[in-house]
């Protein structure tokens, strides 16, 4: 087996080259059409109707002005059974031949004409064998043979060698399965390591042994792509050890600010610096929680997948915001509930997708959001509206990466630690969805968040 991708498609190309040349050389050759030369049997069969004939034709008077009839005569009677015998004169008359075989008959004449070597030929379900030499006093006439082909060839055959461009296209036919063949050969690695690559770009960080077979040329790609896979599989891993230990660090010193707050409350009572510090580690208590639960989100792997109905999914969450939008003084309106429609995907991130994205509206809003929910045969959309202060077109890809914060009024006075939407945006690529951010026609800023439906 040549393990060498390069070295296959040269060798299969000239081998595929070669097979088309030898079929359009050799093909023509094995039309049973093809003048041949005579069995010893036919030999004989031929010489012995020939002496028949001339024997017949001495025993016969000469009549010049009946003399085609005295032919016809004796070719007539010893004809074989079945069979037919035709006599061409020196003038090139032909006695004998039905009208409707006259151009046949002049073909092979025209081909076979020497008596010291008769051949035979094949003209669709007859055959003509010949020419013998009959002697008749100073005349010599030239004897032919009709006779029905043996196993005629069929008039598709025939039509094939009589049409090179279709016998050029049968033989580009019979070529095709191992051109197919190369290039599935080619494909199926190709796939394979396409295959490991959307993997890898939806967060699935697995090695793929299969890679690493076949051509030398993919299973060094292959063994690459894995190394490459290991790699970032360590990365991420140190990655979210850092954070982790991180977070656990600020734990401590925080969990003290706290305690130190209570502390300070009790003995010196309420005081305007106590109440600062005291929103200021709530903020940093809340970002760590979204700076732990955004590098989880990351990795893939923790998802657990079930099949999901998007209005039982997403009830808690729209009826909690309902309750919270009341309490705000704002009002929330549904203008398009959720269906029955079916999510394969992991309910918690689904549930903080969504959360987030309608928390950012309740955030900004001045007193109004709308959400709608769609479906089509493909997925689901969901467009949340507000009418707050909206965002500008340059910063509206920049809103999902991590503690990015527009110049305007979604400012850090709105109380928000710049990880909700970044948080939404790994969820949604997790589900192969995808999340993008518009002008509201309510004013403000349009959220779409469109996710597949599980194909049954």
């Amino acid at each position: 087996m040549i393990n060498s991708l390069t070295a296959r498609i040269f060798a299969i190309f000239w081998f595929t080259l070669a097979l088309v040349l030898m079929l359009v050389l050799m093909v023509p050759k094995l039309d049973s059409r093809q003048m041949t030369s005579l069995l010893d049997s036919e030999q004989r069969q031929g010489l012995m109707l020939e002496q028949h004939v001339e024997t017949e034709l001495q025993n016969e008077p000469a009549n010049d002005l009946m003399w085609w009839r005295r032919l016809f005569r004796a070719i007539d009677k010893w004809a074989p059974p079945g069979q037919r015998l035709i006599l061409v004169t020196s003038e090139g008359r032909v006695i004998g031949a039905q009208r409707n075989e006259m151009q046949i008959v002049r073909n092979f004449i025209g081909q076979s004409d020497n008596s010291d070597h008769p051949q035979k030929k094949k003209y669709g379900r007859v055959e003509l064998v010949g020419p013998f030499s009959v002697r008749d006093g100073e005349d010599n006439y030239q004897l032919y043979l009709i006779r029905p082909a043996n196993s005629p060839q069929s008039d598709f055959i025939n039509l094939m060698f009589d049409r090179p461009l279709l016998l050029l296209i049968a033989t580009m036919l019979i070529s095709a399965p191992l051109l197919l063949w190369l290039a599935w050969s080619l494909a199926k690695p190709a796939r394979k390591l396409k295959n490991a690559a959307d993997d890898v770009a939806h967060g699935n960080l697995k090695q793929h042994p299969e890679l690493e077979a076949g051509p030398q040329e993919f299973l060094a790609t292959g063994a690459s792509f894995n190394q490459m896979v290991s790699a970032l599989e360590r990365m991420m891993t140190a990655q979210q050890r850092l954070i982790s230990d991180i977070s656990h660090e600020l734990r401590t010193p925080l969990t003290r600010l706290q305690l130190a707050t209570a502390l300070m409350r009790r003995r010196h009572g309420e005081g305007h610096e106590l109440a600062r510090i005291e929103t200021e580690a709530q903020r940093l208590d809340s970002m760590i929680n979204d700076l732990l639960l955004l590098s989880r989100g990351q990795q893939k792997s923790e998802l657990i997948r079930d099949l999901l109905k998007a209005n039982e999914l997403w009830a808690d969450v729209l009826n909690n915001a309902r309750f919270e939008a009341e309490q705000m003084g704002k009002h929330l309106e549904i203008t398009s509930p959720p269906g029955p429609w079916t999510i394969y995907g992991n309910s918690g991130a689904l549930d903080s997708a969504l959360e987030n994205i309608v928390r950012n509206a309740l955030r900004y809003s001045h007193a109004r959001i709308a959400v709608t929910f769609s479906a089509d045969n493909q997925g689901i959309t969901i467009v949340v509206d507000d009418d707050g202060p909206g965002v500008s077109p340059e910063d509206r890809e920049q809103i999902f990466r991590p503690f990015y914060r527009t110049d305007e009024a979604r400012d850090r006075e709105s109380g928000g630690t710049g990880l909700g939407l970044a948080i939404v945006e790994a969820a949604v690529n997790q589900h192969r969805g995808w999340v993008k951010a518009e002008d509201s026609p309510l004013g403000g800023l349009r959220l779409v968040l469109w996710l597949p439906l599980h194909q049954r």
